[in-house]
C-alpha cells in the first residue's frame, strides 16, 4: 500500500522544503519509490531529472486532490507533501490526508512554542527537530530547550536533522551530477526513521553502512535521546 506523508507547521522557515526533498531523496537512495509534492504556491516546480524521485505540482486544491489519489493507487510508493508554512487552514486539510504528519522546528524558543501548539493541535503528528546546530555547546543548549519544553512529547519527536551547507542542492532546479556523500548519508537518515514511523521495511538494508549513515534511533520507536534528559 502507499503512504503520503505531510511536513507542515504554522511556523515558517523551518526547512519543511529542504526536508521533503531530502526524505524523497533518501527513500530512492533505500530502494523506495516516491514522490515530492509541491503545495507552496511561492514555490516554483523542480525538475525531476537527477534526482532519486519524482516531483509532482499540485499548488492548486483541484491538483493536491488530484496527485494525492494517484498516488493512493500506485501500489509501494510514498508521496511527501511538503506543506509551506503559515497556512493553518492548508495544514488542516494536509492533516486529513496524511498517514503521517511531520512538524519540522528549529533551535529557537519561538520555534519551540510554535511546535508545541502544532503538536497539540494535531495528535498524531510527530515534530523534527531541522538545521539542528553541530557545535557541541550549541547542540548541548538546544537539547535541552527541547526537553525543558517539548519533554511531554518525547515520544513523539524525531531525533534531529542538523544543519548541513549541501542540503541546498537538492533545491536547484537541476541537480548536479553528483551529490556529496554527507548529504546522502543524511538523507538515508531521515529516511530511516520516517520509515519506522509509518512501517516500511527497507528494501535497500544490504547497502547499509555503519557511522551516520545507520538508524539513528535513541530509545523507543521515536525517542529523542534529548527530551529525556532535561
Amino acid at each position: 500500500m502507499s503512504r503520503i506523508i505531510c511536513i507542515i507547521g504554522n511556523k515558517g522557515g523551518t526547512g519543511k522544503t529542504t526536508l521533503s526533498h531530502m526524505l524523497c531523496q533518501g527513500l530512492g537512495l533505500l530502494g523506495q519509490r516516491s514522490a515530492c509534492v509541491l503545495t507552496d504556491t511561492h514555490r516554483e516546480p523542480l525538475s525531476p531529472d537527477g534526482r532519486r524521485y519524482v516531483t509532482a505540482d499540485a499548488r492548486t486544491p483541484e491538483a493536491l486532490t488530484k496527485i494525492v489519489g494517484k498516488l493512493r493507487t500506485m501500489q509501494g510508493w510514498v508521496g511527501v507533501v511538503d506543506g509551506g508554512g503559515n497556512r493553518a487552514e492548508v495544514d488542516r486539510t494536509l492533516d486529513g490526508l496524511a498517514d503521517v504528519v511531520i512538524l519540522p522546528f528549529r533551535d529557537s524558543h519561538e520555534d519551540l512554542r510554535t511546535v508545541l501548539g502544532d503538536l497539540q493541535q494535531f495528535p498524531h503528528a510527530y515534530a523534527l527537530p531541522s538545521q539542528w546546530p553541530t557545535n557541541a555547546w550549541q547542540r548541548d543548549a538546544a537539547d535541552r530547550n527541547v526537553a525543558q519544553l517539548l519533554g511531554d512529547y518525547r515520544d513523539r519527536l524525531l531525533n534531529p536533522v542538523v544543519s548541513l551547507s549541501a542540503s541546498k542542492l537538492l533545491l536547484q532546479k537541476h541537480i548536479p551530477d553528483g551529490l556529496p556523500s554527507n548529504l546522502a548519508n543524511a538523507c538515508r537518515a531521515l529516511a530511516r526513521q520516517v520509515m519506522e514511523v509509518v512501517e516500511i521495511g527497507d528494501t535497500d538494508g544490504a547497502h547499509a553502512v555503519s557511522g551516520t549513515d545507520a538508524p539513528v534511533r535513541a530509545s523507543g520507536p521515536t525517542g529523542y535521546e534529548a527530551a529525556a534528559h532535561p
